[in-house]
């Protein structure tokens, strides 16, 4: 196999407001997408936003008793590396502005810097930057 990561797919209450919220917040630009599904480009890689329950009956799992609202610590983050350590102050504040929900503030780390926020959904994103990551 080769390893590559196609899709990231979040399972979202609100299509729209969900849509809104990436292409506000994170400046990504929507792609061609088809009914009921939002698409976005992240490089290698595409953002994909889907309605949670269509989600789940999509993975045959809508009844098999998952919390549905999405809520609790997920077990996963998402992460954002950025090119300066200004960009993880501006995407953090761009987030919040935008109906997400600052999570951890933006602190120093060993190796840079970094903090959290929540999607509108709840989904995790940390935001870092960190001198030594080539971003090519």
């Amino acid at each position: 196999m080769e390893p590559r990561l196609s899709f990231v797919t979040l399972g979202v209450a609100d299509l729209e407001r969900a849509t809104r919220f990436y292409r506000v917040a994170l400046g990504l630009s929507r792609l061609p997408s088809p009914p009921g599904v939002s698409f976005f480009d992240l490089g290698p890689a595409r953002l994909a936003l889907y309605p949670r329950q269509s989600l789940a009956a999509d993975a045959g799992m809508a009844d098999a008793g998952m919390n549905a609202a999405g809520s609790g610590f997920p077990g996963f983050a998402l992460a954002l590396n950025v090119r300066t350590p200004e960009e993880v102050d501006r995407l953090l504040a761009a987030a919040a502005a935008s109906g997400g929900r600052l999570v951890k503030p933006v602190q120093p780390t060993d190796w840079g810097r970094a903090g959290y926020f929540a999607d509108p959904d709840g989904f995790l994103w940390e935001v870092a930057w960190n001198p030594k990551l080539s971003l090519t």
